[in-house]
This record gives structure tokens, C-alpha cells and sequence, in this order.
């Protein structure tokens, strides 16, 4: 039987069911995180080849409190290399994860303990930078929930990471990637998931309030998503309260979701037993699709969503406009197409991309300069010019930026690390350099970033 429908039980209170049917890593500040080989039931025989946290199982949902230290010792036991990268996560730089550029990849049976005190709450992630699309491409890519102080009120949560993978019908897993996806839009999964399943169903209280802590972790696809059936309302992106009221998509105006974006709905649940809150996508070429549904149980208990407390803002510092300079970086195809030396963290043995038109020589290239130098504590505006007909999620480490301006669309006032670009679209983003280091800077459709469309800022 292919898993197309799972339902899943557990009521309101927050634990493994309330969270996805995801294993959950203890909320002790000091863990490790095996990586290892790993198989998965999707279709009618085992997919084999997977890498997860688990030799069964996505990878776990990890906590950490805001304010507090977490100690996350990563063991890898793969033939190949890698590392791990706290998506969004404003930690000191030798914690990020990037190989080479903060540290050494890890070999078979190395281990490296990452340390950093989390300065935000919110909805983060984590993912290989080493061997990146072969390893997140079969599997190795899981949520972070840093949690408020303070309780803002709800009565469960429910996490949901989005993702497809590339699979035959026995199960087997196809190439992961292709030139000819690399030099477009990238290379599409078949089977669509939610936290590797295939229309879950939770349950949750009928009447309560939900906080939906929504990922989007696939290495190509640009979800475009929206719910039905309950009253909800947008409260976070990338991790970040929103501090305006933002129109909730609709089938006819969906939420356009890039690889490495995060979204959090407050999600006040029907009264009846049994009616559901639905997460709808509409991919290309295909009908509209059910992703995920939340399921009314039990006896109501009529809350509202008035009854939340406002999330607290995050402690981030916004640039100062009137005294910005200006960087201005084009992102486009690139005339050069030499291969990269990425050293032990894999190649596709091609560049399709460039910033400011020079690919990215490599993760192991000498002699690499940034892409721009800013100091340490001054505001900037970067001007991010798409010159492709291809959409870019693009994500900045280490940093955080407010968008200002777009040439196609209004922009609402957001604090993220990801913007997603369109086509022929000119957008300009505001920062503060408050954070020293050498800060990946990258296209997050993992096939553009491994064939040029990639490089670092440095903040001094």
C-alpha cells in the first residue's frame, strides 16, 4: 500500500503526534545527532539510501528556548562527508556550518559539537552543507522550534515540513538532480510529502488554537499554499513575528513558500468533531492537493484567536536607511562553465549560475574574496537583481534583512534571511552587519547554488 492517507491521534497536548508524528530530540541542551544511513517505506518496497538522524525516521524536530545555551554534537557515520547548518539561526560564525568557510567538513566517524545560544525564538532549520544535494535530496533535513520565554497562549502545535523525493515505483530512488533541471527551475521530487508522508491528518482539540509551524526544506520546489476550512492568520515568517496583518492566501492568490522558508499560522480550530483544516498546494500540471490536514476532536472549546498574546519581537536591530550604502548583486545564467573544486562536499560537475556574473569557483577554491565587505554595525541596502526567468529563493547566513522595495509587488514588512525572487524582479533589502564573519550567501534551490549561484559576504 503506498502511504497516501495517515491519520494520526494524540489531542491537544504538544508531543510527538502534536508535532508531525516526528521523533522529537529531548530538550536537553546537549545532544548528538548521529548521521547516518537510513530506509523509508513510501511505496510497496523499502526505500533504501535515505540519511537521516535515524536509521527509520525523518530527522527529529529539535527544541531550544530563546536566551538559552544548546550544545549539538553532529557524528557522522556516512562514507561521505558533511556538516550541519543552523538555517536562519544568528549564531557565532565557526557555529554555521558551512564547509571551508567556517570549518572542515566531517569525515567518516568525525564528530564536531556546534554551541551557540539562540538570540531568536522562532521557526527555524537544519540541513548538510557538505554533500548538500545528495544528502538533503534523500532525506537530511529537519525543523528547529526555539520556543518564546513565555507562553503566547496556544494549546498545541503542529509541525509540518515540506518536501518531495525522487522515486521509481519500486520505491528506488531516481538521480537526484540534472543538467538540464540545474540550468532551470531544478529537478522536481515525484511524491509529495509532509513530514515524509503523504496526506496526514492530525487531530487536535476541537475549539482550540494551533500554532502551525510550517517548512518548506525540498532542494527545488516554490510551494504555492494555502488553508481551508479554519480562521487563521499569519503570525510569523522565517522565524520572525509579524508585526502587520497580512491577507491570507486563497486558492485563486496562494502563499508563495521557497526552499528554506518558514511560515507559522495561529490556527483557531473548527468546533465540529471531525471537520478538518486543510493545507492545499497547487503544483504544476496537477490538481489541487491536500497536503496535510488538521482534524477537530473531542468537545469544543470555543477559544478565539483574539485570546493570543502578540509574539514578542525578536532582538534584531534595523538598519538606518538615510545612512545605507548600497550593494548591488545580479543573479543570472554565467558564461563561464569550469568546474568547480568543491572539495570533499561533492560536485554536479557543471556551473549553469553566477553572482554578479562570476560562478562560484568552489567550496574549496583558494584565493576566494567576498562578494562585498561591510562593517561591523553599519546599516546597508542590497539591490538583488534576477536576470534569469527562473524564481530564487535567495538566503543570507548569519544575518537577517527587512525587504524594502520591488520593481513588480508590494513587499509587506517582514524580518527574514530568505527572499524569493522572480522573474525579472529588481528587490532591495535592508540590513544591519551586526553579526562578524564570513556569511554564505546563496540561491536555496540546491541545484542553482551547486553550479555558481552562490558566494559570501564578509563582516568586519
Amino acid at each position: 500500500m503506498k502511504r497516501r492517507e495517515l491519520l494520526l491521534s494524540g489531542g491537544a497536548a504538544i508531543g510527538a503526534v502534536g508535532l508531525g508524528g516526528l521523533a522529537i530530540a529531548s530538550n536537553s541542551s546537549d545532544q548528538e545527532l548521529v548521521v547516518q544511513s537510513a530506509s523509508y517505506m513510501f511505496r510497496d518496497q523499502p526505500t533504501q539510501g535515505m540519511v537521516s538522524l535515524s536509521p527509520d525516521a525523518p530527522p527529529p524536530v529539535l527544541f531550544g528556548r530563546q536566551g538559552e545555551a544548546m550544545r549539538l554534537t553532529v557524528k557522522n557515520t556516512l562514507s561521505d562527508y558533511t556538516s550541519m547548518h543552523w538555517h536562519g539561526m544568528r549564531i557565532r560564525n565557526d557555529m554555521d556550518g558551512v564547509p571551508y568557510l567556517t570549518q572542515m567538513p566531517l569525515g567518516q566517524n568525525e564528530s564536531f559539537t556546534y554551541e551557540f545560544t539562540p538570540p531568536d525564538a522562532g521557526t527555524y532549520w537544519y540541513h548538510p552543507h557538505c554533500m548538500t544535494m545528495e544528502q538533503m535530496a534523500h532525506g537530511l533535513t529537519g525543523v528547529m522550534v526555539i520556543a518564546e520565554p513565555e507562553d503566547v497562549g496556544f494549546d498545541s502545535e503542529q509541525v509540518i515540513n515540506l518536501r518531495d523525493f525522487r522515486l521509481d515505483e519500486t520505491g528506488a530512488f531516481l538521480p537526484a538532480y540534472t543538467q538540464r533541471g540545474a540550468a532551470r527551475a531544478g529537478t522536481f521530487g515525484n511524491v509529495q510529502t509532509a513530514n515524509w508522508y503523504q496526506h496526514p491528518i492530525y487531530d487536535h482539540s476541537a475549539g482550540s488554537l494551533v500554532r502551525l509551524r510550517l517548512l518548506n526544506s525540498d532542494t527545488t520546489r516554490i510551494y504555492k499554499l494555502h488553508l481551508t476550512g479554519g480562521n487563521a492568520q499569519i503570525i510569523a515568517w522565517d522565524g520572525h513575528p509579524v508585526t502587520a496583518e497580512l491577507p491570507m492566501p486563497s486558492a485563486d492568490d496562494p502563499l508563495l513558500v521557497g526552499p528554506g522558508q518558514r511560515v507559522d499560522f495561529a490556527v483557531a480550530m473548527p468546533d465540529g468533531e471531525g471537520a478538518q483544516v486543510d493545507l492545499m498546494a497547487k503544483l504544476p500540471g496537477q490538481p489541487m492537493r491536500t497536503m496535510a490536514s488538521l482534524r477537530s476532536v473531542g468537545q469544543s472549546a470555543h477559544r478565539d484567536l483574539r485570546e493570543l498574546k502578540p509574539l514578542p519581537k525578536n532582538p534584531v536591530a534595523l538598519p538606518d536607511l538615510g545612512k545605507a550604502q548600497v550593494h548591488e548583486f545580479v543573479f543570472g545564467w554565467t558564461p563561464e562553465g569550469e568546474l568547480p573544486d568543491n572539495g570533499f562536499c561533492g560536485s554536479l560537475g557543471y556551473n549553469f549560475w553566477s553572482i554578479n556574473r562570476v560562478p562560484w569557483p568552489g567550496d574549496a577554491a583558494a584565493d576566494v574574496g567576498p562578494l562585498a565587505t561591510l562593517e561591523l554595525g553599519k546599516s546597508y541596502v542590497l539591490r538583488l537583481r534576477n536576470e534569469s526567468p527562473n524564481l530564487h529563493p535567495i538566503h543570507l547566513h548569519g544575518l537577517v534583512f527587512v525587504p524594502l522595495r520591488s520593481n513588480l509587488r508590494e513587499l509587506p514588512p517582514l524580518v527574514t534571511d530568505t527572499m524569493l525572487l522572480l522573474k525579472d524582479e529588481v528587490v532591495e533589502i535592508g540590513l544591519v552587519a551586526d553579526n562578524p564573519g564570513d556569511w554564505a550567501f546563496h540561491c536555496h534551490v540546491i541545484e542553482h547554488q551547486k553550479t555558481g549561484l552562490t558566494g559570501f559576504l564578509r563582516v568586519v
